[in-house]
Parts: structure tokens; sequence; C-alpha cells
């Protein structure tokens, strides 16, 4: 009995020294809870390069997490089980969030590099003045298809509806998204409040459902550049990833027009460490470390300054940056209410489980 006790009293004091030696190595590169920036951005969205250098630079540690969708996003910032200090929302959800109190007012005295922003993606209808949010990237909504697979390139919305897209269509996951598709193949905008219309546009859909192959987000890419499909609908960014991995995918804009979305960075209401946020918000403002995330994820960049240190293949694209008259065609989501945004949601579920 006596060994035994000596041994549990061994151990108790090994594990001691195993947290406390834990502890001082975490103190002494500066990853106290203090130092600690909590992050929540979509997947794949900044280059893993970017976050180490940042821990390098200023001493705090990065504690990442990522999320789907904005709602999933603004769902658990809601409930407050963790204090995030960097959030990276869409702009309708940045309407909704600031109508409810729940971002910090930006103190620009404590922003360095907003100047490298082009004017264009600043002051904008979700965000005057830019009290809350800063510009991160933005982009399209648009078709990629395989130059090997089609003959006729699709150029208007109403093209994925043609027969000979049967079980090979891979549409994104969002109700916007889709619903946005039917609204603008009709000539509606993208922020129809209309029950009747939003019910007519959902049986279109329903009419697609031939052609869809999957409803899925991130597995596009992999269906695409594996060619196991010959059209999808996607983001531009996940789009130029696309065609840099397969030559034979292209990626339209409808001619009917399409989303033009923003993504901002924000600091939650409930953020305990608002001093490294700001760190992370200039950080990501050089134009060297912009020009550098941006090529490694895809989306366009905002940064006028970080866009002259970038491959000019890549700003030359007029599908990827397009200009100032084809973004004039372009429609920008806005904050449609929780009621509005339900129904949008309810038909979206309809369509994705009806099946003719």
């Amino acid at each position: 009995m006596r060994k035994l006790l000596i041994g549990i009293l061994s151990v108790l004091a090994f594990s001691l020294l195993l947290v406390s030696g834990i502890d001082y190595l975490n103190h002494a590169q500066g990853f106290t809870g203090d130092n600690t920036l909590t992050v929540y951005n979509w997947g794949d969205y900044i280059d893993p390069s970017l976050l180490k250098e940042f821990e390098e630079e200023t001493g705090y540690k990065i504690s990442y997490e990522t999320f789907d969708s904005n709602e999933a996003m603004y769902t658990k910032i809601n409930q407050g089980g963790t204090s995030y200090d960097i959030a990276v929302p869409s702009e309708y959800m940045i309407s909704r969030m600031i109508e409810e109190n729940m971002l910090r007012e930006l103190d620009h005295s404590q922003i360095k590099g907003l100047e490298h922003i082009n004017p264009r993606f600043l002051d904008l209808s979700f965000d005057r003045g830019n009290d809350y949010s800063i510009p991160y990237f933005w982009g399209t909504l648009g078709i990629i298809y395989n130059d090997k697979m089609i003959e006729d390139i699709p150029t208007s919305w109403n093209d994925l509806w043609d027969d000979s897209y049967r079980n090979e269509l891979m549409l994104i996951d969002g109700a916007r998204e889709v619903m946005g598709i039917g609204l603008q193949s009709e000539g509606y905008s993208l922020n129809l409040k209309n029950k009747q219309i939003l019910v007519e546009i959902a049986a279109k859909l329903k009419e697609m459902t031939p052609n869809v192959k999957a409803i899925i987000a991130d597995e596009i890419k992999m269906y695409m550049i594996q060619e196991e499909a010959s059209i999808a609908v996607s983001f531009s960014g996940e789009a130029s990833e696309m065609v840099w991995e397969n030559e034979n995918l292209h990626y339209v804009i409808p001619e009917e027009g399409t989303n033009l979305w923003f993504d901002n960075i924000v600091i939650p209401k409930t953020a305990k460490n608002v001093e490294g946020a700001y760190a992370f918000i200039n950080f990501l403002l050089e134009p060297e470390n912009a020009a550098i995330n941006a090529e490694y994820v895809g989306y366009s960049t905002p940064n006028d300054a970080a866009k002259e240190l970038m491959d000019p293949e890549i700003i030359a694209d007029p599908q990827f940056y397009p200009s100032d008259a084809a973004i004039e065609n372009m429609e920008v989501y806005e904050n449609l209410g929780p009621e509005w945004l339900g129904l949008y949601n309810d038909l979206f579920l309809e369509v994705k489980m009806y099946r003719n």
C-alpha cells in the first residue's frame, strides 16, 4: 500500500511539473491568455504562412476557427460561447450585426493602411463610413464550365435549364445564391420581397433539378478539376483555383448580371483582445501581405497597392477583376430581415429536397 501511495504521489508530482513547464514555455514565448488572438474566418480563406508570420512579428498566438456560412458564423457569435476577436462576415450579415449591436465601432486612428483600399470598396451601403468593418476580399458568382465536355459556351443563367446538362450541374449550397439565380434569370432583384414571385421562382428552380448532380460547397472544386462534372455555379475565387488547376475550365459572369459580394473584417462586441485585433487588421492591410493573401486565396483584393505587386495576368482577367462598367450590372445582397430570409431559406430547402 505504501509503495502504491508513493507511486501515485510521484505521478501527481510529475504531472504538476509538466504543466508548470508548459505554462512557463507559453509565457516565455509570449503566448499568455492576453496574447491570444481568436480569429473566426471562412475555410481556406487566408494564406497560412501569414498567420505564422503575424505570430512571429507581434508575439500574439492565433487561435483560428472556420465557418462555412454567414448564418453559422452569426449564430455562434450570438450565442457567446467563444469570444472572437476577429470575424469575416459578408455585407448583408454585417448590416444585421450592426443593427443588433454585435460589432465594436472601429477607432480609425488605430488603423494603418486604409489608404491602400480602392474607394469603390469603401463607404458602402451596408456600413457607411466603414465604422464597423474593413474590406478583405470581394468577388462574384458565376458559371464554371469544361470546354472538353460542353460545346456551347453558357452565357446566361437560363442556360442552366438546358437539357444537355442533365445530371451534370453542380450548385453552390446557398439560399441567397440559388434563389438569386432564379430571380436574375427572370430579371428580378436579388433582394426581392414578394412572396408570390419568390414561390414562382422556387417552382422554376425545381424544373432545373434533373440537371443538378449535387448541391454542395467546397467539394465543387474537386469535382470540376477532376472532370467529374461539366458545369457548376460557384464563387469567383473558387473558380480561379479551378481554372489554375485545369486549363479546360473557364469562368463566365452571366449576361443578366450577378451578385457582387464583399467580405469585410470586423471586431465583435465580445472581443477580449481588441489591441491584437487592430494589429491583425493593420498586418493584413500591408500591401505585401495583401498581395500574398490574394494570390493564395484567389479572390479579388480591394487593396490597390497590393495589386501592383501581383502577377499582371491575374489583375488583367476581366472575369476576376471586372471593369467598372461590368460591376454596374451587378447587385449587392441586402439584409432582408429574419422574416424574408426565413422564406428564402424555406424555399431553397424545398428546391433541394425536390425530385421529379
